[in-house]
């Protein structure tokens, strides 16, 4: 089993390692290239605003070739103690690549743009030519084991219904959305919902900045909207009737003094702040301001009427389809691995077989009679080689297997079958 998993995400990243590893659609096909110049022939570049990651299958230790990859594009040394890089291997790696498609790893469960944009990262791939069967295989299986969540929990409610929260508390603020302005700071998952859910219900205009503004100026193409630069922080929210933060540095970026400076300016008219990151943005006190109405994601749910109860079953029961969907992906790799082994021993067995009928004139009862006298015999070994594949014991079964039938010797000698042990 060569599955990987390698690069960091919003559990392990700084702020200043996301920046630096941040990466546009358009440089992925050169990335690509360059694991696979590394060893690494078959490899998915992952990259959200939660994560950078490469799911990969490579026999030789492919996780260290792309492990070194991100360290350089970060600036890091490669294994180095502030490298926040994390790497996982064999079944690990699956089930990480199932939770991560399914929505499972993301700072708000459920979100519903993890699928697709996990489809496209493979696409990428699949167009560069590193999508071989194996690598294939396992990005089928993620997506199946996304649709089954999906369909069967009540996982992915939870994002749609705190952005339907957020629009109805807009609209009861503002009333038309047309004669409004949106501020997006910060480029998270959960704060691009929101702005998509206001500009398809109206909203007037949008503007986006980030503390890299090639990242707010890709954003802002992408979204066929303003950018401004992060410096102008004070100056765009004085514009901005509805502001959504996704930054998550792990600071608070809008404070109550610069917020009670931005009402003065507006002449006290209404800000509908929507704080959507994890950890929050927007620091507690701003939320005291007269005119500043803040909502994070723990109080829109609450409007939306989510139980923690009914959230902790629908992730239960998404991560129990998660175990499963891993054991049985596991299990149909490893029989699938023991299918040489089996075939060599059944060839075996037909090869002696032919060779004791021509050596004693066989007829055709004969004949029968041996064929199903072998299946037979065969049906309990083949049975427990593919039980000894789905464990760590396939290695040596399919070993002591060659050796006690000589299977890499060729075509048993069928005198040796009436040979006395």
């Amino acid at each position: 089993m060569s599955y990987f998993v390698t690069g960091t995400n919003h559990r392990s990243w700084t702020a200043s390692v996301r920046d630096r590893l941040f990466t546009e659609p358009a440089e992925v096909p050169a990335l690509l290239e360059r694991l696979f110049a590394a060893g690494v022939s078959q490899a998915v570049w992952l990259a959200t605003c939660d994560r950078t990651e490469i799911i990969g299958y490579a026999p030789d230790r492919g996780d260290a070739a792309a492990a070194a990859l991100l360290a350089g594009r970060a600036g890091l040394a490669p294994g180095g103690a502030e490298a926040p890089l994390f790497t996982l291997t064999g079944p690990e790696a699956v089930r990480h690549v199932f939770a991560v498609t399914a929505s499972l790893e993301s700072q708000v469960v459920g979100e519903p743009q993890v699928p697709g944009q996990v489809k496209a990262a493979y696409r990428q791939s699949v167009a560069a030519g590193l999508a071989g069967a194996e690598l294939d295989a396992l990005m089928r299986a993620a997506f199946a084991v996304a649709k089954r969540v999906r369909s069967e929990t009540a996982i992915s409610e939870r994002p749609t219904s705190v952005a339907a929260a957020a629009l109805g508390i807009a609209r009861d603020l503002h009333g038309d959305l047309s004669r409004r302005q949106g501020l997006l700071i910060g480029l998270g998952d959960m704060g691009l919902l929101m702005v998509e859910g206001l500009r398809a219900v109206g909203l007037g205009g949008l503007t986006v900045m980030t503390p890299v503004s090639s990242r707010a100026e890709a954003a802002a193409k992408r979204l066929g909207c303003h950018h401004a630069p992060f410096e102008e922080l004070e100056n765009a929210l004085a514009g901005a009737d509805i502001v959504v933060t996704a930054l998550g540095l792990g600071r608070h970026v809008l404070n109550a003094g610069t917020m009670e400076a931005v009402i003065r300016r507006r002449r006290r008219r209404p800000v509908f702040v929507i704080d959507t990151a994890l950890p929050t943005d927007v620091e507690p006190g701003v939320g005291e301001i007269d005119a500043a109405f803040v909502y994070d994601l723990a109080d829109l749910e609450q409007v939306a009427l989510q139980g923690r109860a009914g959230r902790e079953a629908a992730a239960a029961a998404a991560w129990k389809i998660v175990g499963t969907a891993v054991e049985d992906f596991l299990r149909g790799r490893a029989e699938r691995a023991a299918v040489p082994a089996v075939a060599a021993l059944r060839g075996h067995f037909e090869a002696v077989r032919r060779q004791v009928l021509a050596g004693n004139g066989g007829n055709d009862g004969a004949e029968e009679a041996t064929r199903r006298l072998v299946n037979r015999l065969l049906h309990r070994p083949s049975e427990m080689l593919r039980r000894l594949a789905a464990g760590a014991e396939q290695a040596e079964g399919d070993r002591v297997l060659r050796l006690l039938f000589r299977l890499d010797e060729g075509e048993g000698d069928a005198d040796s079958e009436d040979t006395e042990p």
